[in-house]
């Protein structure tokens, strides 16, 4: 009895251990046997801030993805309810909310064509990199860009310096490169009021014969014939024949040559969207729909757009120093394109085409052109594509400045040829895609997709062949093989960072490769200039044989 009131006594005295109690050293344990305080009474400080950063890497990382994922799934359903509210026929419940459909009817609603009036809807809308230089990240790499520029500028004039003993500031190159500005704005100007006039005057007089007359076939079949013959002989042989007869620089050609696909894109437009709305409304004896007037079809013409709408979202003021700042950056964008031509370009290309064809020297060109092709890319984009058109689009309070979006970001070849140029990508698709489907049906996209990818293809082709002065189909082999082919690898279902960096190597590459083989080109031609050349010899590149009649004549000599 005594001794198990002993033990029950001592039983009563064993201190219960409960969670973080102290016990007899004087550490505290946490509710896993941890400890919090050591025998010293010190908190563990370095397992409690390895700890906190753990979980603060953790949640930054869950907060990356969750915003990636955000935006994307935001941008993604945005671009989706522009697009399908283009198409909507009548604003009703079923239209809405296509979810209580059943599916047959899914099936005829995805099925249906649109009409043949529907197409892009243009809503106010920032472009892109103004909105991403708000931020400082992002305005910092532009900011690299011109420092970039300064270091440019610093090494030629150091270099100048030291072989002339003077600063040269005398940019020959420019000077050559717009030559002759005075034929180049008479060119435009006739350029523009034959698109100005011809299309408007035909629209007009078709519309008003069409809907009066019995003969509505025949007027059809010879306002179009007349409509075609501008388009190829006004607006297409003329500008063309100026320029190979004057003999003008490359870049006053560029300007000549660029300008007359836009003036002829811009009347197909005007033509295009116009003439569907004449045909319906008499169609509906709805003799009351009006025709767009004069001020409109200027506006237009002048608008940074390929597609034709009667009114166009406004801002409701200019803000001119916006303007004065884009023009500005148009301004140093020819400056950078001038020193890197002169510091990477001329003293790389000058003496090359005179070399003997080695697979060495050939790989060594492509790759020494990479980075000079890469800067006049992202220089050409960022001078027109964001600078020029959001100038003009200021200026007429023009409010829907996509005219790109986010490129860079593409992980297939698909997405980038959507998103590089949207302007002129929505001209291809409603125009020349659309358009191929409508006739023929939707069992021909392959076809209707080659289709563009040659239209593209022949007019990029034509406008550096005129430009340079010769014919070299660099640039068409690469689109239409390499192009196509990128197209349907690299495709809308790759995703992922290793798909974006295929993509980016693909183009740096790319761009080495143009960049190498049209300068050897041009200097081939100068230095090997051919006498009264065939037809035959004006499609053989120069720069293959250039070096052999160098050789030929030196031994001559």
């Amino acid at each position: 009895m005594t001794s198990e009131a002993g033990n029950s006594l001592r039983s009563r005295r064993v201190p219960t251990k409960v969670p973080g109690s102290v016990e007899m050293d004087g550490a505290v344990r946490g509710p896993e046997g941890e400890h919090r305080i050591t025998s010293n009474g010190k908190m563990d400080v370095e397992r409690i801030i390895t700890k906190k950063l753990q979980l603060k890497m953790k949640a930054e990382h869950l907060k990356t993805d969750l915003m990636k994922q955000f935006d994307s799934q935001v941008n993604e359903f945005v671009d989706n309810l522009i697009e399908e509210s283009a198409s909507l026929e009548s604003p009703t419940v079923h239209s809405l909310f296509p979810s209580v459909l059943c599916e047959k009817e899914r099936n005829k609603l995805r099925h249906t064509r649109p009409p043949p009036d529907q197409g892009k809807l243009f809503v106010s809308r920032r472009s892109l990199l103004d909105e991403l230089f708000e931020v400082n990240h992002i305005r910092t790499i532009y900011h690299m860009f011109i420092a970039l520029l300064i270091l440019f500028i610093i090494s030629t004039l150091a270099v100048d310096f030291i072989d002339e003993g003077r600063l040269v500031l005398d940019f020959d190159l420019l000077v050559y490169a717009f030559g002759q500005l005075p034929l180049v704005v008479s060119t435009w100007l006739c350029m523009f009021f034959s698109a100005f006039v011809v299309p408007y005057v035909l629209f007009h007089q078709w519309a008003r014969h069409y809907r009066t007359s019995s003969h509505r076939a025949l007027g059809s079949l010879l306002a179009g014939a007349l409509f075609l013959l501008f388009q190829v002989l006004v607006m297409g042989f003329l500008p063309t024949y100026v320029v190979l007869r004057n003999n003008l620089p490359p870049a006053s050609r560029f300007i000549i040559i660029l300008e007359q696909v836009r003036l002829i894109m811009k009347a197909h437009s005007f033509i295009r969207e116009n003439v569907p709305r004449v045909l319906s409304s008499t169609r509906e004896k709805n003799n009351s729909m009006s025709t767009p007037q004069v001020s409109q079809y200027l506006y237009f013409l002048f608008a940074p757009t390929l597609i034709y709408r009667d009114s166009y979202p406004r801002n409701p003021s200019i803000r001119w120093g916006y303007v004065a700042t884009k023009f500005l950056q148009v301004l140093g964008c020819l400056f950078y394109a001038y020193y890197v031509f002169v510091r990477l370009c001329i003293p790389q290309f000058r003496n090359i085409s005179l070399q003997p064809f080695k697979l060495r020297v050939m790989v060594l060109c492509v790759f020494n052109s990479i980075l000079p092709g890469v800067l006049v890319l992202f220089l050409a984009f960022f001078a027109f594509l964001h600078c020029w058109l959001n100038a003009f689009a200021e200026m007429l309070r023009f409010a829907d400045r996509m005219f790109y979006k986010d490129w860079w970001n593409s992980t297939s070849f698909a997405n980038y040829y959507r998103t590089w140029n949207v302007v002129v990508h929505d001209w291809l698709y409603y125009y020349a895609y659309r358009d191929f489907l409508w006739m023929l049906g939707k069992r021909f996209r392959a076809a209707a997709m080659l289709s563009v990818f040659t239209v593209s293809a022949v007019v990029h082709e034509y406008a550096l062949a005129i430009c340079f002065g010769f014919f070299y189909p660099v640039l068409f082999c690469l689109f239409m093989c390499f192009g196509m082919l990128f197209n349907f690898i690299l495709h809308d279902r790759r995703k992922g960072p290793i798909w974006n960096v295929i993509m980016w190597t693909s183009l740096f590459l790319g761009q080495g490769v143009l960049l190498c083989l049209y300068s050897q080109e041009w200097y081939a031609q100068r230095y090997c200039p051919v006498q009264n050349p065939t037809f035959l010899e004006l499609l053989k590149p120069r720069s293959w044989t250039c070096h052999q009649q160098v050789s030929s004549a030196g031994r001559t000599d």
